[in-house]
C-alpha cells in the first residue's frame, strides 16, 4: 500500500494535506503553519488539541496557538519565539516524503521546515524539524518541538535507571522547575521509574517541568491510545532551560509533550535539524503507568 497525500479542507481551512499510511492519518495545514493539526488512527478522535475558536483563521499579526504540533525556536523569549505563523506555507511531495516550507519570519529572519515521512508497515512517522538563519549575523537558538495534546490524557517520562549508593556518587540528570511549578500538585506523580503528569480540565493552574531525558522517549495516553515520541539526546551538547531536552506543560485545556534540540550558534545561511519519531498504538484501557511502559517494551 503506498503512502497517500490528498488535499482538502479541514477545520475551516481550505488547503490542508491529508497524509496517511495504513491506519495512521496526519492532517497538515498549509494555509498557516507549518503545523500538523491532527493525528489519529482509523478515523478515531484527534489526539491533538484543537482550539475551535481559532480553526480556519489566518493572517494578521497576532500569534495564535491553533493546536496540533508546531516548531518554535528556544529559549522562550517574547516576542522572538512568538513570531506568528499565520501565512500560507509551500510544500513539496515526492511520493513518500512531504516537506513544508515557511517563508522567512520578518521579525526574526528565521525560516522553518518540517519534513514528514511515514514508515512502511507501521503506525509511525518521522518528523525532521529545521531552523535556518536567513539573517546577517549569528544567533544562538535550538529547535523546540511542541505537541499540543487533547484534554483528558496523561504524559509519562522515564526516570533514570536506578543505581544504588555508593555505586553512583554523581547526579544523573537535572529536573527543571518554573516559578509557577508546584510539585505538590496532584496531577504530578514522581515515581521510582517514571514521572507522570495528568491533564485535568478542573485544575486551572498551569504546571511545567523540564528534564534531561537520556532514555529518549516520552508518551501521552488517552483512552487506550498511545502517542509515543522518540528524540535523540546529544550527550555532549548544551541544551536550553538548564539542560532540558524534554518538557511537559499542562493547563485546564491541554497537555504539551515537548522536545528540544541542542543550543546552536547558527551562522548566517546555516540550518539546524532535530528529529522526532512518532508511533501511535493501542493498549488496554486503565493500565497503570508502569504497566503501560512495560506493555510498550520501553526502556526505563
Amino acid at each position: 500500500m503506498p503512502v497517500s497525500l490528498k488535499p482538502g479542507p479541514y477545520g475551516g481551512w481550505t488547503n490542508c494535506l491529508f497524509l496517511s499510511y495504513g491506519s495512521l492519518e496526519l492532517i497538515i495545514t498549509s494555509d498557516v503553519g507549518p503545523r500538523v493539526i491532527s493525528c489519529r488512527l482509523n478515523g478515531e478522535a484527534n489526539l491533538f488539541k484543537e482550539y475551535a475558536e481559532q480553526l480556519g483563521q489566518s493572517g494578521g499579526s497576532e500569534w495564535r496557538i491553533y493546536g496540533g504540533h508546531r516548531l518554535w525556536h528556544a529559549p522562550e523569549i517574547k516576542p522572538r519565539t512568538y513570531s506568528p505563523d499565520n501565512k500560507p506555507v509551500a510544500y513539496e511531495w515526492d511520493g513518500s516524503t512531504l516537506t513544508l516550507i515557511q517563508d522567512v519570519e520578518a521579525d526574526t529572519l528565521i525560516s522553518k521546515r518540517l519534513v514528514i515521512k511515514m514508515q512502511p508497515d507501521s503506525n509511525e512517522a518521522t518528523i525532521v524539524h529545521e531552523l535556518r538563519n536567513d539573517g546577517l549575523w549569528a544567533i544562538s537558538t535550538a529547535p523546540w518541538c511542541l505537541t499540543v495534546l487533547a484534554a483528558g490524557g496523561r504524559a509519562i517520562l522515564p526516570q533514570e535507571p536506578f543505581v544504588p549508593f555508593p555505586d553512583a556518587l554523581l547526579p544523573a540528570r537535572p529536573l527543571v522547575l518554573w516559578p509557577y511549578t508546584n510539585m505538590h500538585d496532584p496531577r504530578f506523580t514522581f515515581a521510582g521509574r517514571y514521572i507522570e503528569l495528568r491533564q485535568d480540565d478542573k485544575s486551572p493552574d498551569p504546571q511545567k517541568i523540564g528534564l534531561r531525558n537520556s532514555q529518549e522517549w516520552g508518551l501521552y495516553e488517552r483512552n487506550g491510545t498511545v502517542f509515543l515520541k522518540q528524540a535523540p539526546l546529544v550527550k555532549a551538547a548544551e541544551y536550553p532551560d538548564f539542560g532540558s531536552n524534554w518538557e511537559l506543560f499542562t493547563n485546564h485545556e491541554m497537555l504539551e509533550l515537548e522536545t528540544l534540540g541542542p543550543l546552536t550558534l547558527l551562522e548566517p545561511g546555516a540550518a539546524v535539524e532535530h528529529t522526532e519519531i512518532w508511533t501511535i498504538s493501542k493498549v488496554s484501557e486503565g493500565l497503570g503507568a508502569y504497566e503501560l511502559i512495560s506493555a510498550l517494551g520501553l526502556k526505563h
